[in-house]
């Protein structure tokens, strides 16, 4: 007789060492700008881009529903079968493999599929928020993919998105949705006080100033994750993150938690590294101890009206 053993499950909080998969990393950074900015071309104005973000599914990150005529259009990674899904609301499905190739000859596929499905859609054919902006149809530089490394982060996505939406329950002033925002690569999820903040100097790679004058109109508290820097940026391993608009007086000396969380001088961020976090004997308590305590000190030194935004311990277990 023949016994079948399952393999073992797949860990909750995978490694995510950022050498070995940046190429990966790079790439696949590329695809989802090319989806996204379908997103942002079809999708209506939100307050600071809110409608260009993508979200963690059971099996990868989706556009959502986006209009496209009377009809609607849905793009999904799938880290599970490695294919772009493109789907309509009259039926109709196309598929690209998510296998090694090129920028260029994946946004090639991609424009291909839309048009196979009567999508007409113009999107500025060139990367933003990154240092080295090659144009999509001339991007040969970019062709990785280790598909076990991009489930790996998408695994860790999922995780960060199960938490964060825990922590987002707990405020019921203006927050946004914990999204993807694929210019930077990254999990967000955003606390607002409700003031307007001072006009953001910008200064984003390859970006319009006026982008982040947008997204950073209002007095904001964030936190996320990101799986670290492409190109030689200040933070060589993947991590949570969180930050202040603008940073109050006394921010960057508030004691936060966990044990191994810190306050990055040069990006003006408290980095909680995500290693510390997968080898904990408790992760999800670290980040939530993370994204509060930042959060905390943002509140009280920028003196927000917490009793007004925040939602009460026994209102939250309802």
């Amino acid at each position: 007789m023949t016994i079948t053993v399952a393999p073992p499950a797949p860990p909750a909080w995978p490694a995510l060492p950022l050498a070995e998969w940046r190429d990966t990393y790079a790439t696949l950074h590329m695809w989802t700008q090319i989806v996204g900015k379908t997103r942002l071309a079809l999708a209506p104005m939100q307050n600071h881009w809110w409608q260009v973000a993508l979200y963690v599914t059971p099996r990868g990150v989706t556009t959502s529903a986006m209009p496209s005529g009377t009809r609607t259009l849905a793009a999904d990674f799938d880290f599970l079968d490695h294919q772009l899904y493109l789907r309509t609301s009259d039926g109709a499905t196309r598929a690209i493999p998510l296998v090694p190739q090129s920028v260029a000859d994946f946004f090639a596929a991609y424009q291909a599929a839309l048009r196979s499905l009567d999508v007409a859609v113009h999107i500025m054919p060139r990367p933003v928020e990154v240092v080295t902006a090659i144009p999509f149809p001339q991007d040969r530089e970019h062709a990785s993919y280790d598909a076990d490394a991009a489930r790996r982060c998408w695994r860790v996505l999922v995780q960060a998105d199960r938490v964060l939406q825990r922590f987002r329950g707990g405020f019921q002033g203006k927050s946004s949705p914990v999204h993807f925002f694929w210019g930077s690569f990254d999990l967000a999820a955003t606390r607002f006080s409700g003031r307007r903040a001072p006009r953001h100097p910008g200064g984003a790679p390859n970006c319009a100033d006026y982008v982040m004058v947008e997204a950073y109109s209002h007095e904001c508290a964030s936190c996320g994750f990101w799986p670290g820097s492409r190109e030689g940026g200040p933070l060589q391993e993947a991590a949570f993150y969180a930050y202040a608009y603008p940073e109050p007086a006394g921010y960057a000396d508030r004691p936060v938690r966990p044990q191994a969380a810190y306050y990055h001088r040069d990006m003006r961020e408290f980095i909680l590294p995500y290693d510390a976090v997968r080898r904990s004997a408790t992760p999800d308590d670290d980040v939530l101890a993370f994204v509060q305590s930042t959060y905390d000190a943002a509140a009280d030194l920028a003196r927000w009206d917490r009793a007004a935004l925040e939602r009460s311990a026994e209102a939250q277990r309802r």
